[in-house]
């Protein structure tokens, strides 16, 4: 009874039922409320405060600022929020706000892409088979998933494409400005069970096992080492969760290796994948290959609770 006394009691105030009612639609840091609110900071974070110790909100800490979204077990804060009227004047202008916010800050982003020359897709440039490749993703992975994390996100079209079939979604990726794209994206689409975060692949702040699923799409040829950032996505994978590897299957572009393109890598091939996911707890379980003038590999493996000893020659 005192945990949903205190739910009520952080509900039960006007600045903080605003505060709710934009954190459902996506994640917003301190400074973007202060701005679609007009109140002071240290108003809005007291009461932010209060709903993140109240089990509301999620505060997600990223470099210098932090960023709240609607907790995913608020099931009374959604029931509130599910009674306001959709005509309420402040909440209207509140969303109004929000959205010129989310708008200038996507477009801050792509100038920026456009700045560093980065506005361009990889699978795209590559001349990969973009269909292909989702198709394949989609079959590797279950028709229904608890929480899925994708390693490098990058603006979260994966996560947007697989949000009917997950429970809960986290996307991870070093890139401020994508991240910036992602929560655009994300909060414009009202997928509130996703969130998105700044992380570095090597160390990732999150809890042992705590992932049904695992995604890495042509990340780990980015990777300076794969072995250890595999080691990481299985750390973070439950015990029978499913890790879903794509990359480049081996190939002889010397001139992908630098310049534009930037990567470490030249492909993999089945013997380096299975070594590093034997080494990290994972059975390779299958893999296919997408035909194009680059060819892709998919690798599913699962996790098992303890390193799988892979034999070498």
């Amino acid at each position: 009874m005192d945990a949903l006394l205190t739910e009520l009691r952080a509900v039960a105030e006007p600045t903080r039922l605003r505060l709710l009612a934009l954190c459902a639609r996506g994640a917003w840091c301190v400074s973007d409320l202060v701005a679609i609110l007009g109140q002071s900071q240290p108003r809005l974070s007291r009461h932010l405060k209060l709903l993140v110790e109240a089990g509301l909100l999620v505060r997600t800490p990223e470099g210098a600022n932090a960023w709240f979204q609607l907790a995913q077990d608020a099931d009374l804060a959604r029931q509130v929020l599910a009674r306001l009227p959709e005509d309420d004047p402040l909440l209207a202008a509140d969303r109004r706000a929000a959205a010129r916010l989310a708008a200038e800050r996507a477009r801050a982003a792509s100038d920026s892409f456009r700045r560093h020359g980065a506005d361009w897709d990889e699978v795209g440039a590559l001349g990969l088979p973009a269909a292909a490749i989702e198709a394949a993703i989609d079959a590797a992975l279950p028709a229904r998933i608890g929480r899925l994390l994708d390693i490098g996100c990058g603006t979260g079209g994966l996560l947007e494409r697989l949000a009917s079939r997950i429970d809960e979604g986290v996307g991870v990726d070093a890139s401020r400005d994508m991240l910036a794209l992602a929560r655009t994206r994300l909060a414009e689409r009202g997928l509130s069970h996703i969130a998105v975060r700044q992380a570095d692949m090597y160390r990732l702040p999150i809890a042992d096992g705590a992932f049904d699923a695992v995604t890495l799409q042509m990340v780990l040829h980015y990777a300076e080492d794969p072995a250890a950032a595999l080691a990481e996505a299985a750390r973070v994978l439950r015990p029978g969760g499913a890790l879903v590897l794509i990359d480049l299957a081996p190939h002889a572009r010397a001139e992908l290796l630098g310049g534009a393109f930037a990567h470490r890598w030249p492909g993999f091939d089945d013997a380096a994948i299975a070594g590093w996911l034997g080494a990290t707890g994972c059975v390779p379980a299958r893999s296919a290959t997408i035909e194009a003038a680059l060819p892709v590999r998919v690798w599913v493996a699962e996790r098992k609770t303890r390193p799988v000893v892979v034999a070498t020659s």
